[in-house]
């Protein structure tokens, strides 16, 4: 007997009638599907076949003995992983790092968006935007030189600076209370310009007609943002914080190694740097895979549990 399905029309199809509507929809949208496919091709070479790797974080792998031939050891790694006297150093300090970037660097992007919404002058507009934007190709090795060679006490323009002022030079790059704030303001130099085009593009889809309706009532332009523009876009900013809770433990390997030095360890080691030094210096492959499932996990149950506190408020939510 065939299984049926009912349409939003309300008429019963077959299971035949069903696969027939499919494949009608995929050759009238074959161009559509044709441009997804690229994207779909790389999630599932790059995201879904390396996590066939995972399981050698329950072995004691070898390269010369292979996946199937390495001995199975269970969740000794995990055990030794939270075991390890460095692991809560660790957790701390990516929690810390990922606090910042929430509760500073996030509405940063929202915050000049909104700021750019108000600039009436075109040319202003796109000037401003085009320099904002830049710092985003700039890779993190010039970031960090640049700030470098601004902060360093060997002929450092902010050290000169505070010379000149009669203040105490001071030791930016390897005082370890002055990692977490260079860390953040990096952080928002680099990527705040680049974050504000999804939110400019919300913007931008907002009825123009409620504008007109509110500037009628008398409504000022702090009113028309406050109560128009950030309700518009409420969930756009709640889809992209779920994403960003989701990236709690995986803040970028390359910034932080370039900041890290033997002086500021103790707060800046994080897990994506200790996965570098256990895996591929130390060559602890299934350990610093074990590491990285943990991060994986931790990152997987917080989307799921934001995602069910946005749907609870009465959002969209991710899915």
């Amino acid at each position: 007997m065939q299984s049926q399905t009912e349409t939003k029309a309300g008429k019963v199809l077959s299971k035949n009638e069903k696969w027939e509507l499919i494949k009608k929809r995929i050759k009238k949208n074959k161009l559509i599907y044709l441009m997804i496919l690229p994207g779909l091709l790389y999630f599932f070479v790059y995201k879904y076949i390396p996590m066939y790797g995972l399981i050698i974080s329950f072995q004691d792998y070898k390269p010369y003995q292979g996946i199937m031939g390495s001995q199975w050891v269970g969740l000794e790694h995990f055990k030794r992983l939270f075991a390890d006297p460095d692991f809560w150093m660790i957790f701390k300090n990516t929690l810390v790092l990922f606090g910042l970037q929430l509760i500073i660097f996030f509405p940063v992007p929202i915050i000049l968006s909104l700021m750019l919404n108000e600039v009436r002058s075109m040319p202003l507009k796109r000037s401003v935007q085009t320099l904002i934007y830049i710092p985003h190709f700039m890779s993190w090795v010039i970031i960090v030189s640049i700030s470098y060679v601004l902060l360093t006490m060997d002929g450092g323009m902010v050290n000169g600076l505070l010379q000149q002022a009669g203040f105490q030079e001071v030791n930016f790059l390897l005082n370890p209370d002055w990692f977490r704030p260079m860390y953040i303001l990096q952080v928002i130099w680099r990527e705040a310009g680049w974050g504000t085009i999804i939110f400019l593009a919300a913007i931008a889809a907002v009825d123009a007609q409620l504008y007109e309706a509110a500037k009628i009532d008398g409504a000022g332009r702090f009113r028309q943002m406050w109560h128009i523009t950030l309700p518009a876009i409420k969930g756009v900013i709640v889809i992209l914080l779920i994403l960003k809770i989701g990236d709690v433990l995986e803040l970028g390997f390359e910034h932080v190694y370039l900041l890290l030095n033997a002086s500021n360890r103790e707060v800046a080691e994080i897990f994506d740097t200790y996965v570098y030094t256990a895996g591929l210096k130390q060559g602890q492959f299934s350990y610093s895979t074990a590491v990285g499932f943990f991060k994986g996990l931790v990152g997987l149950l917080l989307v799921v549990i934001a995602n069910w506190l946005a749907k609870k408020a009465g959002e969209e939510g991710v899915y």
